[in-house]
């Protein structure tokens, strides 16, 4: 039987080679289409929106995990090889780390070619924000923020989640019942209408699952980019004064690693649905805003993922 340190490097190897192949099935894309019509259905019942939004998260998660476990139960019955292979699958595109390398790329190369057009394009398949008025700095910064906040949500918490899973045996369902919960918050986890109701329970619920992992994962970032030369002790005092600089109990926590260790300014106003949201700065404005911190903020995300990875195999050969 192969070992959970072996089966966790193999999960991480693979999505660093091969990332998110366009077209390859992929469960994140079944589950977001699961919530869609979930939500289609609740929509149409009538059902007071507050309450559905908590029926939406019970049934999408209960979907989700009874499927995953059946497979892997009939995977098993055929041969156990084939359980160890679908497992090593699901949990590899639980993780997001070279997919939110190769997209946040996509933005620097535009931004580099001067572009704002196409900025604002390959932004847009990024944030949930307005893009279409944003200036060439307004983007960068849009993309450090969102690679330092999906160091936690897409990389960081899913092997998290994926390591605490091994320990009772069920390393697949705490991993996707994870992602089920992250992906309704994207989808629908907005303060603004049309989502305010019915996305209550998902942001709520997304906040609990997140609480630890943005709180140890911004201290492995802030390590991470300390062994990468970037300023340690900076990025732990932006960390302690600015890490509730946020309407969300967790984004500030990595943001706040990312913009001490760099010694850039987050954080401001933004645009979502047609609303202005206006959200308090994170960092100090030591450093102005250039492309190259959008491939340092990458830097510090694989960082931070290697650095947890190898405490989670370190753990497992000593206790």
């Amino acid at each position: 039987m192969i070992s959970n340190n072996i089966l966790l490097i193999i999960v991480i190897t693979l999505d660093f080679i091969l990332g998110d192949p366009p077209n390859w099935p992929h469960p994140i894309r079944w589950i977001g289409l699961s919530i869609s019509k979930y939500e289609k259905i609740i929509r149409k019942s009538k059902v007071n929106l507050k309450v559905g939004g908590f029926i939406l998260v019970l049934l999408s998660l209960t979907t989700v995990l009874i499927i995953t476990t059946l497979i892997l139960k009939i995977a098993y019955i055929i041969h156990p090889t084939l359980k160890i292979i679908i497992t090593v699958y699901l949990l590899y595109t639980s993780v997001a780390s070279k997919c939110l390398d190769v997209e946040a790329r996509k933005v620097h190369n535009s931004i580099c070619k001067e572009d704002l057009e196409l900025s604002r394009k390959k932004l847009s398949y990024l944030v949930g924000r307005d893009t279409t008025e944003l200036n060439l700095n307004e983007i960068i910064r849009a993309v450090v923020e969102t690679i330092a906040e999906n160091t936690v949500d897409g990389v960081l918490a899913p092997v998290f989640y994926m390591a605490v899973g091994f320990y009772f045996g069920l390393p697949v369902q705490f991993a996707l019942g994870y992602k089920v919960i992250n992906t309704l918050d994207s989808m629908v986890g907005y303060v603004q209408q049309p989502y305010k109701d019915i996305g209550y329970a998902s942001a709520k619920l997304d906040d609990i699952v997140n609480y630890i992992p943005a709180r140890i994962g911004s201290i492995f970032m802030v390590f991470a980019g300390g062994l990468l030369g970037y300023d340690v002790q900076n990025g732990f005092k932006i960390l302690k004064r600015d890490k509730r600089n946020h309407k969300s109990p967790n984004c500030a926590y990595p943001e706040s690693a990312v913009a001490g260790l760099l010694k850039i300014q987050l954080g401001g106003t933004n645009t979502y649905f047609g609303h202005t949201v206006y959200k308090p700065t994170i960092g100090d404005r030591i450093i102005k805003l250039t492309p190259n911190h959008i491939i340092n903020t990458v830097k510090i995300m694989y960082g931070a993922q290697i650095l947890l990875v190898l405490t989670f195999i370190l753990t497992n050969i000593f206790i």
